[in-house]
């Protein structure tokens, strides 16, 4: 189960996909059909099955983005955050084989497309919550449990 929360950047980033799909994309697509459509038959013509399935494909998406903004909870920056990693920072890490990593801990809707962005749900982020700079966190893997020590904590970058 995904933990309900979001940076406030997460969020505007989610809303603004929803407007760009509701306003732009799907009355685009739409059109589209409605074009293809007047071609006659259907079974054979790509153009009307592809804008079909891309239709349902914004609607699907639709559907799912306007249910998460309903659900999700926004969670913002506190100075008193400073110097712990909390939910929203960024994290530079090291283990004891010298494999360094830098990351930011936000919610499962925002670490698609980003690298550098891990779920406050994985092992790595639950093993960090809560710890300062200089501190060592256990991470649980597959390959065993690995140690990583904390060496920046920030929430702006």
């Amino acid at each position: 189960m995904k933990t309900p929360l979001i940076t406030r950047q997460g969020y505007d980033d989610l809303q603004k996909e929803l407007d760009e799909l509701w306003r732009f994309e799907r009355p685009e697509v739409t059109k589209m059909v409605t074009w293809a459509a007047g071609l006659g038959d259907r079974s054979e013509n790509a153009d009307y099955q592809y804008n079909k399935k891309r239709l349902r494909e914004i609607d699907r998406r639709v559907r799912y983005l306007r249910r998460c903004l309903e659900n999700i909870k926004v969670v913002e920056h506190r100075p008193e955050q400073e110097g712990k990693v909390f939910f929203g920072a960024w994290v530079d890490v090291e283990n004891d084989y010298g494999k360094i990593l830098t990351f930011r801990i936000v919610g499962y809707d925002e670490i698609f497309d980003r690298k550098d962005y891990i779920s406050i749900d994985s092992p790595m982020a639950r093993a960090l919550l809560k710890k300062e700079v200089g501190d060592e966190a256990q991470v649980k893997t597959d390959a065993g449990i690995i140690t990583w020590h904390i060496n920046a904590i920030g929430y702006n970058r």
